[in-house]
């Protein structure tokens, strides 16, 4: 009898600052405080949702996500996790 363990797949998270533009990413994660999270919740920012990078500068960037554009600081950005 032959036994066959499968391992998950891992998958790795890296912050929203390290995503390339034109890029489509899939958030995994939303950090931060509660109403942090909130607020970016209600700008679309969810778990399961689609993001891309429109352009980035000095770490700020333009994201489009839920079919808007949205502009945010570095630290924002970072709570995002792709």
């Amino acid at each position: 009898m032959r036994i066959i363990i499968k391992k998950k797949k891992e998958v790795m998270k890296m912050p929203l600052t390290m995503a390339l533009p034109g890029e489509v990413n899939t958030i995994r994660k939303v950090g931060g405080k509660e109403e942090t999270r909130k607020f970016l919740e209600n700008l679309g920012f969810v778990a399961g949702g689609q993001v891309t990078v429109v352009s980035q500068n000095s770490g700020n960037m333009i994201v489009n996500v839920k079919e808007s554009r949205v502009a945010l600081d570095r630290d924002m950005a970072g709570k995002i996790q792709i």
